[in-house]
């Protein structure tokens, strides 16, 4: 993801008129100076945005941590003219960069005896091992969640690939992933995968977690599970703060349990690979809010982290975030092992504890009994991530001591009495499949109302967990609707959207969108690449999506396409025009190749063929033109590491929405909900999951084209013109806010905050 974020930093700073250098090498070429900052242009920056890595270089440099070598990279700065930095690393080089701007002053005093002034200075925050604590696109609690650029392709192309291997053996493994001092990844990937233990620095296991282990891998074995998971950070230690390795897990197992055990260590393969969608979209958002924050900067603005929180963009003081690494470290070394976790934030926390309530069952016996009889069904096309909510909402309500049931085939399933209970192991490696284990379909419930409140009555149904797309959102509407006639449905329900469209009113994201995305971005970089060596081509690409252009919009962005289009924002035969001549104008120098997305209803007359047939024939003599059709390869494959987790973060707290609307609405030995709040829709909204009752969405929908009113990723349209080198206008009103590290004690907080 870090040539997203310097392909969106040079664009953006040539679109606002800036002249854009590279540095390259980081500290060390800033220092040496000569061809090592050279200015840049658009084409500079041309096909980087699907390359991992670095396209200029990072080193580490002893001569900046000197006086001398900070005095060495001032001039050469200054000879360039060079008023400000955007620095993109981990915490060693944001502290430097920051005292590089506290000297700024006094080294052009040195230099010079000029009037002293300062470089604003912006940090884009990169970092493995997520050691410095910042907001982020992460879904539970995200305001004081955290992120980084890379921890979508770290999985993507770490533990997560490798599941389909190791299901093939009846096998124990132990995986060992990045995070010396931090056990994000570890943690997330446990969660992705459905591991059954995981060892991470800031909460490591109680006093003989040796024999805890190996009763529930045991336990675990004997349930017919085929292999058992154990993944454990680099940096891993016990109470005592002494190391755990993966070699001693895999001896504890090997000599107690006598399991055949494997060690798999990923390394620097987790820093490699293509970078996904996720990422790509991440790193250009940040890069854009970096070069806006910059213009903004003033000589007593400080040092700052740019970053989002849900989809909003905020700023964190530098220095706080490296005070919160230290902090969270300090609380490790003294045994502080509960409140490190509490200083890592709360997505942290919630990963933590959404992760012991999914992979450790409790025995029968402990279970609390409520006499409840929940369902759980899938509704509308499969979307990739559906089954890994399903596992979460059957274990979560065990765990509250619900007897959980599985509809099999949606509402019409429901009608003919597909219905059964599931138990715990029943769910058991559901995490990492796609498609709809369940089943799913698009029928919806208004005619088969009174079959579906009979089943309820017969299998004394007290509520509802409804995962779908808008035929989900539709379906409750109408059941809603039916409590009048039919008591069996004055019952707590609750939809969880999941459908590759993102088109579902009340939350911005949709369980397999980001799958559909990467699926999308793959296939277009396989497509450019496929004419490398050849002469000018541009591509069509028609996505999924109905009339919501989600996918087209956001796969632009990602694929670095040159133009989208969409239903939401109405073009005509005028603007195909210009945009074909803008492409021809850009295909005149040395670009090779023209990528173009079109949702797949956003004109029923300027249809995907017309759109290639007026590309080749206005391209003639610049470029060639192919047309490539994705079709329902977007709803297929595994999950990504995004949606596994966000299904599984998202259904955990639906189904603890539900016991607590049973236990309200339980009077005289039934439960009866005929209230509009006890029928929602939980959606992530900006910041925050929200619980929203269907009723009030209404007003917010658009029925006919089956797309919200307002969608919050119109506001990027903008971004994505920037970055394909269109002249538009940029909504400046949603950039980042000064903001302070929340869960930062006040007693840490530098003086110069």
């Amino acid at each position: 993801g870090m040539n997203a974020a310097v392909r969106a930093v040079v664009r953006m700073g040539i679109y606002v008129k800036a002249k854009v250098y590279f540095v390259y090498e980081g500290y060390q070429g800033m220092v040496d100076g000569g061809d090592n900052i050279v200015e840049v242009s658009w084409e500079s920056v041309s096909s980087i945005l699907q390359v991992g890595g670095t396209v200029i270089g990072s080193a580490r440099c002893k001569s900046f941590r000197t006086h001398e070598g900070r005095l060495q990279a001032a001039y050469n700065l200054v000879q360039r003219g060079i008023t400000n930095l955007c620095v993109i690393g981990g915490d060693g080089s944001l502290t430097g960069a920051n005292l590089f701007r506290e000297e700024w002053s006094g080294l052009l005093e040195e230099l010079a005896q000029n009037d002293p002034c300062r470089t604003p200075l912006v940090t884009l925050l990169r970092y493995k091992n997520l050691h410095l604590p910042w907001p982020s696109l992460s879904y539970f609690f995200p305001s004081v969640s955290r992120y980084l650029l890379d921890e979508n392709t770290s999985l993507l192309y770490g533990s997560v690939n490798l599941l389909s291997y190791f299901y093939s053996h009846q096998r124990t493994f132990v995986l060992e992933v990045m995070g010396r001092h931090c056990g994000y990844l570890a943690l997330v990937s446990a969660l992705a995968c459905g591991a059954d233990w995981v060892f991470i620095p800031e909460y490591p296991p109680e006093e003989g977690w040796e024999d805890t282990m190996c009763v529930k891998l045991s336990e675990n074995r004997a349930r017919k599970k085929r292999l058992n998971i154990i993944i454990v950070a680099e940096g891993a230690i016990d109470c005592h703060n002494k190391p755990i390795t993966s070699e001693k897990v895999k001896d504890l197992v090997v000599q107690r349990l006598g399991f055949d055990t494997r060690v798999t260590i990923l390394g620097h393969v987790q820093r490699g690979g293509t970078p996904s969608a996720f990422d790509r979209i991440l790193a250009s958002r940040m890069g854009v809010e970096a070069v806006l924050a910059l213009l903004e900067a003033t000589p007593a603005t400080p040092a700052c982290v740019v970053s989002l929180s849900g989809n909003q963009a905020v700023r964190l003081p530098l220095m706080e975030c490296v005070q919160m690494t230290q902090e969270v470290q300090k609380a490790m070394d003294e045994g502080r092992f509960l409140e490190a976790v509490r200083l890592r934030g709360k997505s942290f926390e919630n990963n933590l504890n959404t992760y012991k309530l999914l992979a450790h069952k409790i025995p029968d016996a402990e279970l609390p009994k409520t006499n409840f009889n929940v369902a759980v069904l899938n509704v509308g096309a499969p979307a990739a991530g559906m089954n890994a909510a399903v596992r979460a909402a059957v274990r979560v309500g065990i765990t509250e001591g619900h007897k959980m049931f599985a509809v099999i085939d949606g509402f019409e399933g429901f009608a003919k009495g597909k219905i059964k209970e599931i138990s715990w192991g029943d769910v058991g490696g559901w995490t990492g499949q796609g498609g709809s284990i369940l089943g799913t379909k698009r029928t919806l419930p208004a005619k088969y109302l009174e079959k579906i409140a009979e089943q309820m009555r017969t299998n004394n149904i007290n509520a509802l967990m409804v995962i779908g797309g808008f035929e989900a959102y539709l379906g409750l509407l109408e059941l809603s609707a039916a409590r009048e006639k039919y008591d069996e449905f004055c019952v707590p329900m609750i939809m969880v959207p999941a459908t590759v469209s993102n088109n579902v009113p009340g939350s911005d994201f949709s369980i397999g969108a980001d799958t559909a995305l990467n699926t999308i971005t793959d296939t277009c970089d396989r497509i450019k690449q496929s004419a490398s060596g050849t002469k000018r081509r541009v591509f069509i690409i028609e996505t999924m999506g109905g009339y919501c252009g989600y996918l087209a919009n956001m796969g632009a962005l990602a694929a670095g396409a040159d133009a989208a289009y969409i239903f939401e924002e109405q073009f005509d035969i005028r603007e195909l025009q210009a945009n074909v001549e803008h492409l021809t104008e850009k295909m005149k120098t040395s670009i090779q190749r023209g990528l173009v997305l079109r949702n797949e209803n956003c004109n029923e007359n300027y249809t995907t063929d017309f759109i290639y047939q007026l590309y080749s024939e206005e391209g003639k003599g610049v470029f060639d033109c192919r047309k490539n059709v994705l079709g329902h390869m977007q709803q297929g494959g595994a999950p990504s590491p995004f949606d596994r987790n966000f299904g599984t973060k998202i259904s955990a707290k639906a189904m603890q929405w539900i016991s607590k609307k049973l236990k309200e609405t339980y009077r005289k030995g039934k439960v009866f909900a005929n209230t509009e709040d006890s029928v929602c829709l939980l959606g992530m909204r900006r910041r925050n999951l929200v619980f929203q009752p269907v009723a009030e969405l209404k007003s917010e929908t658009d029925f006919v084209h089956r797309i919200p009113k307002e969608q919050w990723w119109l506001k990027l349209r903008p971004l994505m013109k920037i970055l394909a080198k269109y002249k538009t206008s940029y909504d400046v009103s949603d950039s980042g806010q000064l903001e302070h590290v929340a869960m930062l004690p006040k007693e840490a907080v530098p003086a110069a905050i």
